[in-house]
């Protein structure tokens, strides 16, 4: 069977929830990254065989979005599309479906990606098709309803969404509303470091947003974290259920945005002249009770999974990747690093996004190796770098400890940044683990290199 490849990565910015992008049609801004990966890569439009996009709150406006976007962004109409929805792991599956696609030789070079409009959601009704004769007509909200009817009530009863699962993981495993918003700290300070850092340049697509009067403005920076998030500022926003630990600050946020990437065979890459950021896709998917209080374990799948992903998919000793989980509530994931151990990232989408069909593209944008997991939907491991650090003779451990180096002098160097900020961006569970690390590996306290007037040497 054929490898394929990840090439050329992009995301637009995200915008939250009637903000920035709200002026962009959902089709404009799936558009905007297919015309950017195109471009970028320097593909030959005419070489594309399929483009794959999901979307999770599809409507008439735009069906089969795929289609949409090719024709949008210019690519040949001879070049076909398709919509798919794994709801949050839409994204994801995108791209799992087109590597298959190219894996099995029904294609050579797939657009695959993701997009969601949330700001644009419309409401609708089921009572108008044949009139009302009398009574009143219901309309409902796509977000809210999409959330409701995820199962069949007559076999699971009604389940207001996931924040109910959310809240009934953290009594299981004993989250905290502290732990919770800590965790949303630690993600809002990640975030603003990254984009201080210059670390989503070469992944972000600027869109041009229509004005009322004027030219287009273009949006180039995520809108929707929080670089002055505090415990305590988070700690005075209300829970949204009683006694819960949930609240509007430590969930996902509703947003808006698009991530696209090339899909191409390994045997066409050099033909091409494409450059890869990763091989070796596989997937896995499982699915869990839609119930409202999960047993113990239920709605937390990946300590089994990662077994089974690494057996099923034979990657080998090697395989020293992290799992970085996407969820929306912050109880789900700290649960998953409870059952996983060290294998889980305890990523979120908290301050970034959960466009979900374009979320797990955001993530793939800036993954580099380890296995992404999505809202059970799938588990994409991606095995980058390798190439590279073979021919250096570097294990992937150590260039994560030359990486780890690099970043906390650099944090240090930022006088914005209090050495505990520093410690939770490089995940360190608190200031005085980090403190011992530090002075393991550079001699002093942190607190005294920051002081000296010159650094010590990078090791």
């Amino acid at each position: 069977m054929r490898r394929a490849a990840i090439v050329t990565p992009l995301r637009t910015p995200v915008g939250t929830f009637g903000g920035s992008l709200r002026p962009v049609s959902v089709e404009e801004l799936a558009a905007t990254t297919v015309r950017a990966v195109v471009e970028k890569s320097g593909i030959d439009p005419a070489r594309i065989d399929d483009v794959v996009f999901a979307q999770s709150y599809a409507s008439s406006e735009t069906p089969c979005v795929g289609r949409w976007a090719a024709l949008q962004a210019g690519l040949p109409v001879t070049v076909p599309g398709m919509q798919l929805d794994r709801r949050c792991g839409g994204g994801l599956q995108a791209v799992a479906t087109a590597a298959m696609m190219v894996q099995s030789g029904a294609a050579d070079v797939v657009i695959a990606g993701g997009v969601e409009s949330m700001s644009n959601i419309e409401y609708y009704s089921t009572d108008m098709r044949w009139g009302a004769r009398s009574g009143n007509v219901r309309f409902y909200d796509r977000l809210d309803r999409g959330r409701e009817r995820s199962q069949p009530v007559e076999r699971f009863g009604k389940i207001s969404g996931m924040i109910e699962t959310a809240e009934n993981l953290a009594r299981d495993y004993g989250i905290s509303r502290e732990a919770a918003d800590a965790y949303a700290v630690r993600s809002h300070q990640r975030a603003a470091a990254a984009w201080e850092a210059g670390r989503f340049a070469d992944e972000i697509v600027p869109v041009k947003v229509p004005q009322r009067k004027g030219d287009p403005v273009l949006f180039t920076r995520d809108e929707g974290f929080r670089a002055d998030a505090t415990t305590d500022s988070m700690g005075k926003l209300r829970v949204l259920m009683p006694n819960g630990t949930v609240t509007a600050g430590n969930a996902s946020q509703q947003n808006d945005a698009s991530a696209a990437c090339l899909i191409v065979a390994e045997d066409k890459l050099a033909e091409l002249g494409a450059q890869v950021l990763s091989d070796g896709l596989g997937l896995l998917r499982a699915g869990i009770k839609p119930i409202a209080r999960p047993q113990p374990g239920q709605g937390v799948t990946y300590a089994h999974k990662l077994d089974k992903a690494e057996a099923r998919l034979d990657w080998g000793q090697d395989a020293d990747a992290l799992a970085r989980t996407v969820r929306a509530f912050n109880p789900w994931p700290i649960a998953e690093a409870t059952l996983a151990g060290e294998r889980v990232r305890i990523h979120g989408a908290v301050a970034l996004d959960l466009a979900h069909g374009q979320a797990p593209g955001t993530v793939l944008a800036a993954s580099r190796d380890g296995i992404d997991i999505a809202c059970g939907q799938g588990a994409l491991r991606l095995r980058t770098l390798q190439r590279e650090l073979d021919r250096e003779g570097l294990s992937f451990s150590e260039l994560l400890t030359e990486v780890r180096h690099e970043l906390a002098l650099r944090y240090l160097d930022h006088p914005h940044y209090s050495v505990g900020q520093v410690a939770a961006m490089l995940g360190y569970a608190s200031h005085s683990a980090f403190t011992r690390w530090f002075v393991a590996q550079f001699g002093c306290a942190p607190e005294a290199w920051r002081s000296r007037a010159q650094g010590l040497p990078r090791a």
